[in-house]
């Protein structure tokens, strides 16, 4: 880490900062809401969820309206029959990074979640596909890659909602990351800064601000974070070679309320993220280029940069009976691949420079109106217009007809495409309450998908809660499902162009993905044991055509789809939840299978043998994990004082192996992580927060990916030993 950039950020973090804004003052009174209403049944074990139901309130003042309209927005969303599991602020600051932590690694903390190489995650045995939300809008997914676009400092709680959804989700479907984000009129006036350091270079400064006035509310916060290893490193080393990242996230949420029933807001956020590629020493160059023979794969110059901004303006509020929200969004987003032209060209026979981009216009429309003393009615619909533009310009060498390379002197292929898409969707079910132990919710969602063709589908949906004792909960469920293939990874470019080159793709075939449809059938049951345990088990099974999954073809880490004809994913989860005192522990494990057959689309990236092999048996996709693990456990010494530790397991993701693609897997992974936190009062500063963390504190190799599997680019291994340091100061003015 460089010493004038640390002594700046801490500079930043602490020194100009008013005194005044370290008198703390209390925060408005909100004794008068109405708590929100009791757990409901088919929570999964996570960390307290809670139904929200609206309630009344005493005295209207501006906190007062903002929290019972927050319970009116979470009226808007069932989750009868579905599996969730919530992951709290609290919970979120006992990770060993705490607030530091990227989204993803807090979303691998809930069961069934599977890590992977470029900060990807799986869940329950589908490749990406996951549906981001934030205080119930969608936010349309950007393009593939390894930056994270959304910062946990956001984060009030989140809830990752998968199994047989209601019929109010769709789209993308293996999991809804729902997450509530913190308010100003629930912090009260005040800010925070802080600052992150410690191994690989890493510098992670950041800057928050909340408050209120009146009917205002508003919170914004921004972190930079830099560090040496900014993508999983391809070879076992302690300190990856180039391998550095620049990162800048922002997010804001500004809200007014109109009057006692009615609040419009704006929320909005940006992410420019800048990575070196790693490189991989020692490899042999396939190809000459002019003169040039030889080439140190150490002195690659590969880059990437990845950029996201969104916006959108809701009006929630009540009118009447009915609870509503209207959204209007848009995100942009883009990325650019730069190559090491002569390296890539001798390595791999084609230096390709990438851009992608893609704008996507949403309106999302959810009700829920109330109909008697037993039913609630909920319906809404959603639209997304998406512009997307691709530009690759290639250099490649002419190659005789046995591919070998014709001439060291490379040629250009210049290709580009522009993809216009539509997105359809509309909802309506029913949450039918049946005396005091049954819930059940039935409904029928519709979606359209236009872009070189159209698609679309009825889904019917079924979900059952049954509240067996005070302390056992079962919940069932079946959905039928609609996934479009993402349009921002769609790659539409003319592999004909690359014929007689060494780029020569290795088979013809379809490349434009189609829609997955599958039927998907959830059960599961939680049990409570005294006050302080929650245990959780859940099975569900997937039967699916047109199976779509996604794979890095190419040097660039970008990825692209295809489907298989069928597929199937079964598993098993099981959770524990145990709260008491000083101590709060919990413990995942799932198992899943996760298989596919026949490659119907995208067949231009796979080898004629593998093709053959694939249409005829089944294969292990290549995210596919038998068994995943995590815990961990906080102990509080006391209000200043605690320590903690947390883990992840895996039994390897797939490998080739015996000439089967996917064929076997890669050695199991255990990875420890701990932290120890303290709270000091620093003089006119006051209390200052801080907390040492050590990851993978065995300094264990192990391997996410070796470089084999259909669509695995490059070997990729887990992160070595680290030690941070993050030192943070609230405060109130």
């Amino acid at each position: 880490m460089k010493r004038t950039l640390l002594a700046a950020s801490l500079a930043v973090a602490f020194g100009v900062v008013p005194a005044a804004f370290a008198q703390t003052r209390s925060t408005p009174d909100t004794s008068n809401v109405v708590a929100p209403g009791a757990t409901d049944g088919n929570d999964a074990a996570g960390t307290g969820a809670t139904r929200n139901q609206p309630g009344k309130v005493k005295q209207l003042g501006a906190v007062d309206v903002s929290a019972a309209l927050d319970q009116s927005r979470n009226s808007l969303s069932p989750d009868t029959g579905s599996s969730q599991y919530v992951i709290d602020q609290k919970a979120i600051q006992q990770l060993p990074l705490g607030d530091s932590t990227p989204l993803n690694q807090v979303i691998l903390q809930a069961p069934g979640v599977v890590q992977d190489s470029y900060g990807g995650v799986h869940v329950r045995g589908d490749h990406a596909n996951l549906q981001y939300r934030i205080n119930g809008v969608i936010i349309p997914e950007s393009i593939s890659g390894f930056g994270q676009t959304l910062d946990a400092r956001t984060i009030q709680s989140v809830k990752l909602l998968d199994g047989a959804l209601p019929a109010q989700y769709g789209l993308r479907t293996a999991a809804v990351v729902d997450i509530d984000t913190k308010s100003g009129h629930d912090l009260g006036n005040g800010g925070s800064v802080g600052i992150t350091g410690g191994s690989y270079g890493t510098l992670n400064p950041n800057a928050s601000l909340w408050g209120s006035s009146d009917r205002w509310s508003w919170f914004v916060t921004a972190n930079y974070m830099e560090n040496d290893a900014g993508i999983e490193n391809p070879t076992p080393s302690r300190t990856p070679i180039h391998d550095h990242t620049n990162q800048v996230k922002g997010f804001g949420d500004i809200s007014y309320l109109i009057d006692d029933n009615t609040r419009i807001s704006f929320m909005f956020g940006a992410t420019n993220n800048r990575f070196e590629i790693p490189n991989n020493p020692d490899q042999t160059p396939q190809f000459g280029y002019l003169d040039v023979t030889n080439f140190n794969s150490a002195d690659l110059d590969e880059r990437q940069q990845e950029k996201t901004r969104f916006g959108v303006l809701s009006l929630q509020g009540k009118w009447g009976k009915t609870d509503y929200q209207v959204s209007l969004g848009q995100r942009y987003s883009s990325v650019g691949f730069e190559p090491d032209e002569i390296g890539d060209l001798m390595f791999n026979g084609v230096a390709s420079t990438i851009n992608r981009n893609n704008r996507a216009g949403t309106l999302q429309a959810d009700f829920s109106t109330p109909v008697g003393e037993s039913h609630t009615l909920r319906y809404g619909i959603y639209g997304e217009f998406e512009r997307g533009n691709i530009s690759n310009s290639s250099l490649v060498f002419p190659a005789n007809p046995d591919g070998s390379q014709a001439s060291t002197t490379p040629i250009n292929i210049s290709d580009s495409t522009r993809l216009l898409a539509r997105t359809y969707s509309a909802y309506l079910q029913d949450e039918w309450s049946i005396g005091d132990k049954w819930t059940v919710n039935y409904g029928l969602r519709g979606d359209r998908y236009e872009l070189f063709r159209t698609e679309s589908q009825l889904s019917p949906r079924l979900g059952v809660v049954y509240q067996a004792t005070d302390s056992t909960t079962v919940h069932a469920g079946y959905s039928r499902y609609f996934t479009p293939p993402a349009t921002e990874v769609i790659d539409d470019s003319n592999i004909e162009r690359f014929a007689g080159t060494t780029n020569q793709l290795p088979s013809g075939g379809n490349n434009l993905p189609l829609s997955e449809r599958s039927d998907y059938y959830d059960l599961g049951v939680q049990q409570q044991v005294g006050s302080t345990l929650t245990l959780g088990l859940d099975a569900y099974y997937r039967q699916v055509r047109r199976l779509q999954d996604e794979g890095q073809f190419g040097a660039a880490l970008i990825y692209s789809n295809f489907n298989y004809d069928y597929g199937r994913i079964r598993g098993l989860e099981f959770t524990a939840n145990y709260d008491n005192g000083p101590v709060t522990a919990y413990f995942n494990a799932s198992f899943n299978r996760a298989m596919g057959k026949r490659v119907i689309t995208g067949q231009y990236n796979f080898s004629p043998e593998e093709l053959a092999y694939i249409y005829d048996n089944w294969i292990h996709l290549d995210h596919d994990q038998k068994l995943t693990a995590s815990g961990g456990m906080t102990y509080a010494f006391n209000e200043s004082t605690r320590a903690g530790a947390d883990f992840l397991f895996g039994s390897g993701l797939r490998k080739d192996g015996d000439g089967v693609p996917n064929g076997a897997s890669l050695p199991y992974y255990f990875q420890l992580n701990l932290n120890v936190g303290h709270d000091f009062v620093v003089g006119s500063l006051g209390k200052v927060k801080t907390q040492l963390a050590v990851i993978n504190v065995f300094d264990r190799t192990y391997e996410l990916r070796d470089g084999t599997g259909v669509g695995v680019g490059a070997p990729q291994f887990g992160p070595r030993r680290g030690v941070y340091l993050n030192l943070q100061k609230d405060f109130s003015f």
